[in-house]
């Protein structure tokens, strides 16, 4: 192995340390409370020398959250392989969006919980590929109303919304352990979609109306304000 290329593996090396360390820190202590002394302290090194690998805590925080969104997307690649049935494809797609918050809980209260992390907007281009992820669950509800499975006033993005905050719901109840003794969230979990899906095919009217201002379920990625979708 050259000088260089053992150099080059030393620094992934490090820059995987970082984003550790980060993580762990991030969820355990809050993002706000974090700083990067406290991240080189945890992994005994400069916190000078960490800004040769990030510019700032921000830039570490879109780093994992970009890693995490990556995570979930491959997840979600393949729900519609196979499946005619729109119907199916949510069921499905919202069931790994759970089973996401479980194989990968660090991620997702990051993605998802911590309330004092920087807003997503200020890197959207960086996470383009979240918009197109969440356009194909509104494209799965719109075929949906297309096939007559969902009333003809369904709205795409309001179901989505309904949906996604429903599941999002019972993740965030089990990763913060506010199951009772005995209860099993997975069940929860399968029951929740069942009944809201069940909801929409009954008919039940939606008072909820996303911003139009905002691309196709857009409010699911926590601080993403004023993104125009590309479609309206």
């Amino acid at each position: 192995m050259s000088s260089k290329e053992r150099h080059e593996r030393e620094r992934e090396a490090m820059h995987r340390a970082i984003l550790d360390a980060a993580r762990e820190l991030f969820v355990h202590e809050g993002y706000r409370n974090v700083s990067i002394r406290k991240i080189a302290e945890r992994i005994e090194y400069s916190p000078g020398a960490i800004y040769s690998y990030f510019p700032g805590k921000d830039d570490i925080f879109f780093a994992l959250a970009e890693e995490g969104f990556r995570l979930l997307s491959e997840s979600l690649a393949h729900v519609a392989e196979g499946v005619d049935d729109p119907l199916e494809v949510l069921r499905h797609g919202f069931w790994h969006y759970y089973e996401f918050s479980k194989l990968h809980p660090e991620y997702y209260e990051l993605m998802f919980v911590d309330r004092t992390v920087p807003q997503i907007s200020d890197e959207w281009e960086r996470f383009g590929f979240v918009a197109e992820l969440l356009q194909r669950a509104s494209a799965s509800i719109r075929r949906c109303v297309e096939r007559g499975i969902f009333p003809p006033e369904t709205v795409p993005d309001t179901a989505f919304h309904v949906l996604w905050t429903a599941v999002h719901g019972v993740a965030v109840v089990r990763l913060c352990n506010r199951m009772g003794p005995g209860e099993d969230a997975d069940s929860l979990a399968h029951d929740t979609i069942e009944t809201v899906l069940a909801g929409m095919r009954a008919g039940v009217k939606a008072t909820f109306r996303p911003s139009a201002d905002c691309c196709p379920a857009a409010a699911a990625v926590p601080g993403n304000r004023g993104v125009i979708d590309e479609q309206s």
